[in-house]
């Protein structure tokens, strides 16, 4: 599965993956799928039911159909590999599985839109099952089907972590960056004989040393190390590295660095932002980072070797790492929630669809591009329709944008709020539609102006007027769509 296997499983349990719902588990519960240890097998033990078995089993199927699970992911993400663990299922095994996908508020299940993840596949007995994923969209639950019948020990969903990082930052877009669930990623380490690295970034405190990454003890020159990849690019502001339950074992030290995005064809050089630090046993080392450092990735060394339980990231997301978070989101959605999300930010379904149909983008730039050529191409009925969805100038209703664009108006004198209302009702007489200015930045005397001296375009010139307004719109709202709610996008967007 060539990398896949170095990918955290979206539905552990410690994440807070959960089985919710099985058609039937006569045999056996649906929660051992997400039991973490490996499934065991006792030959003498026997339940009034049958034989135990570390798994989840359904009764023999004398009807037409198949059994089904479903689970809710720790971390949304985008699916690249599944597990279907048949240890000790020999006799009792499904002849084929499959998995299906949905993206959700909450557990809301009812009603959701499900597609394939893996395609039917065939299973064998007493056997760990790996698949690769082809899937490119963001899920948080999966349905586990088997045909018809029987028995899985494990599941495991390998992938990608995808949480909304615009519910997880605070209003000034600070977070915790390298944790699971925020979408941190461990991608190397030089070492992990005695447990792996992603421990470092799971939730909560540590459990004891096998839930923290530890190294093998060092005989010859260097040290170890782990690199993170961050849910997005940020500022680092501090720094903390958590040694709880290594006594005898822990670092004598501990240095980061960091680097962000890509330099060309290859990869920029790595930067030093916290000098070497002395570590002890069983404590929590808090360091800042002053001045804030900018990184997407960071890498971690502990020197010469040792164990380390937890490491936090905190920071500032900027804006460029709302612009990548915005790309692997808006990429990741299904074609109908993709028109749905980017509706509010230009009203014609026609401009929605046909974006949808230019993903992937490469970045932010080519979002943002993809937007104008498809605006470009669109029929006046079509730009009718966006405009359409805006409300007047001075006005309440339309998107929930519209009243920051707009603040400019929200202190205009009596004088030019009558004028804005005498000048709105000629405009729309005129040209059939609103009048529409990205009054982004702009005053209720500066919009009035350019209202009265819009009045005087004939259709043509308007059209393309109004038409330039809207794609400078569209292109803000894009920016303010990746953000957190109320997070203005920068100027010149």
């Amino acid at each position: 599965m060539s990398d896949v296997g170095t990918l955290p499983d979206l539905a552990a349990r410690r994440l807070g993956g959960m089985v919710l719902i099985a058609n039937d588990e006569f045999f056996a519960p649906k929660e051992n799928l997400l039991e973490p240890a490996d499934p065991v097998f006792d030959p003498d033990r026997y339940t009034d039911r049958g034989k135990e078995m570390d798994g989840w089993e359904t009764r023999r199927r004398r009807e037409p159909g198949h059994d089904w699970c479903i689970v809710r992911l720790g971390i949304p993400g985008v699916v690249r590999g599944v597990v279907v663990d048949t240890s000790f299922f020999r006799g009792n095994y499904p002849d084929r599985c499959s998995l299906e996908g949905a993206a959700v508020d909450g557990d809301e299940i009812e009603g959701a839109e499900w597609f394939d993840v893996l395609p039917e596949s065939a299973l064998e007995g007493d056997s760990v099952n790996r698949f690769d994923v082809g899937s490119p969209y963001r899920v948080t639950h999966v349905r586990l089907n088997i045909f018809p019948d029987g028995g899985v020990a494990r599941l495991r969903v390998l992938g990608e972590p995808l949480p909304d990082l615009r519910t997880l930052a605070d209003p000034a877009g600070r977070a915790e960056l390298a944790g699971s669930l925020s979408g941190g990623l461990v991608l190397d380490a030089s070492d992990v004989f005695f447990s792996p690295p992603h421990n470092l970034i799971a939730p909560g405190d540590s459990h004891g040393m096998h839930d923290g990454w530890e190294t093998r003890r060092r005989r010859g020159e260097g040290h170890d190390w782990v690199v993170l990849q961050l849910a997005a690019e940020a500022e680092i502001e501090r720094v903390e590295v958590d040694t709880s339950n290594f006594k005898g074992n822990f670092p004598d030290s501990c240095s980061l660095d960091a680097r962000s995005g890509l330099a060309g064809a290859g990869e920029p050089e790595w930067s030093e932002v916290l000098s070497r630090r002395r570590l002890g046993p069983h404590r929590r080392f808090a360091f800042p980072i002053d001045p804030s450092a900018r990184a997407s990735h960071v890498r971690l060394n502990i020197h010469p070797d040792g164990g380390v339980a937890r490491l936090r990231i905190l920071g500032r997301v900027s804006d460029e790492g709302w612009r990548g978070f915005g790309v692997r989101w808006l990429n990741a959605k299904t074609p109908e929630v993709f028109e749905e999300r980017v509706l509010p930010c230009c009203g014609s379904r026609t401009w929605a669809a046909g974006l949808r149909d230019t993903r992937p983008f490469a970045n932010f730039e080519g979002l943002l591009q993809s937007s104008d050529d498809v605006w470009a191409g669109l029929s006046t009925e079509d730009r009718m329709e966006a405009f359409a969805a805006h409300s007047r100038i001075g006005e309440h209703g339309g998107p929930a944008w519209s009243a920051g664009e707009q603040a400019g108006a929200a202190h205009a004198s009596d004088d030019v709020r009558r004028a804005l209302e005498e000048g709105n009702r000629a405009y729309e007489e005129r040209f059939g539609h609103v009048f529409l200015i990205n009054a982004t930045g702009k005053g209720a005397d500066e919009m009035l102006r350019a209202l009265e001296r819009r009045l005087g375009n004939d259709a043509e010139a308007e059209l393309a007027e109004a038409s330039e307004q809207q794609r400078q719109i569209t292109r803000l709202r894009l920016e303010k769509l990746v953000r957190p709610m109320g997070m203005p996008a920068p100027s010149g967007g």
